[in-house]
């Protein structure tokens, strides 16, 4: 298991506000042309690895540069990317602001483009993380098929929306009722980056440490092309309707990749219940359960919380895929 020294030592080393040496940005160029912003991180020498950290809506992975340095100090390969439409990979709406999509499964294919040439440079196993709208695309490619990871990680993956005590099979028409009354490229509410009400509303919902929510603030005052606003109605009706193809019945069932789940009841953005029930219904799924301490953004939490997260990964990860040089050892042991 990783060392929680070394990583308590990278932590402290690093104050999330600048990219780390060593780690390249990029672009990668999707099927159609669309350029896509990466950011990878090689090991100096042998790697335990190779993770891929696919982030949620309205994301960016510099607000997520803290915990892949934690995982580069366990020995992992780091990578990361943009989804199109968000942060600096363009924008698929009428405006700068709104976060639009028609559907979800041009991101799908992205992630299992991306993913087969990703694969193929990176030093196994490879190891798909996925937060929040980027947890529900990473587990909508494994269950089409579309990519096949030695292990998956889930934090407050975005697998039913709030409120969570209504199903699918209700919201995904409602969603389309009202995408077509509202408009389907208009944005679902109001928005204006920088009041400070809103942002003490933001970070209601997503942490409760401030440090982490202010880095967010100081790299869209670095780099404005990042900031992205609400989604558009028709973002939200594609949305339930990828809910509700994963909810369809023996989708989750399928998944026959080891999955880790991570979730707080306490989570006022994505719903509980329906991780809870993933959890159930896929067959090699372990869940992580946090309370009142955790808001939705898991892994930018209170250090006790980060730490309990990031040691229940560790952990699943060493069971599901083991250093080589545990491997050597207990097979040396059998002889």
């Amino acid at each position: 298991m990783s060392d929680p020294d070394v990583l308590t030592r990278a932590a402290a080393a690093y104050d999330g506000r600048s990219i780390p040496p060593g780690a390249q940005e990029t672009t990668w160029r999707a099927a159609d042309g669309q350029l896509i912003r990466r950011l990878d991180w090689p090991q100096p020498g042998k790697a335990r690895g190779a993770l891929l950290f696919a982030p949620g809506r309205a994301d960016f992975y510099e607000k997520h540069l803290s915990v892949l340095y934690e995982w580069h100090a366990a020995g992992w390969h780091v990578s990361s990317i943009d989804w199109r439409g968000q942060a600096m990979s363009g924008r698929l709406g009428l405006d700068a602001t709104t976060g639009h999509a028609d559907d979800f499964a041009p991101w799908v294919a992205d992630l299992a483009a991306f993913w087969r040439s990703w694969e193929a440079d990176a030093p196994g196993p490879h190891v798909l993380v996925g937060h929040s709208m980027g947890g529900h695309l990473a587990l909508r490619a494994v269950v089409e098929r579309q990519v096949r990871p030695d292990a998956l990680v889930l934090v407050a993956p975005m697998l039913g929306l709030n409120p969570g005590w209504v199903p699918s099979t209700v919201l995904h028409p409602l969603g389309n009722l009202v995408a077509r009354l509202r408009q389907r490229h208009q944005p679902a509410w109001k928005w204006e980056r920088g009041l400070v009400p809103l942002s003490n509303m933001r970070m209601q919902l997503l942490t409760h440490d401030d440090v982490r929510f202010a880095d967010e603030d100081w790299w869209y005052e670095q780099r404005p092309d990042l900031a992205l606003g609400p989604p558009s109605w028709g973002w939200i009706a594609a949305a339930l309707a990828s809910i509700r193809g994963l909810d369809r019945r023996g989708a989750l069932e399928s998944v026959d990749v080891p999955v880790l789940l991570l979730g707080t009841t306490a989570d006022r953005l994505v719903s509980w219940r329906a991780i809870r029930r993933a959890a159930a219904r896929i067959p090699k799924a372990e869940l992580v359960t946090f309370g009142s301490e955790a808001r939705h953004e898991i892994l930018r939490e209170s250090a006790t919380v980060r730490q309990r997260a990031l040691d229940a990964v560790a952990r699943f990860l060493d069971r599901a895929v083991p250093p080589q040089n545990h491997s050597q050892a207990q097979a040396q042991a059998g002889d």
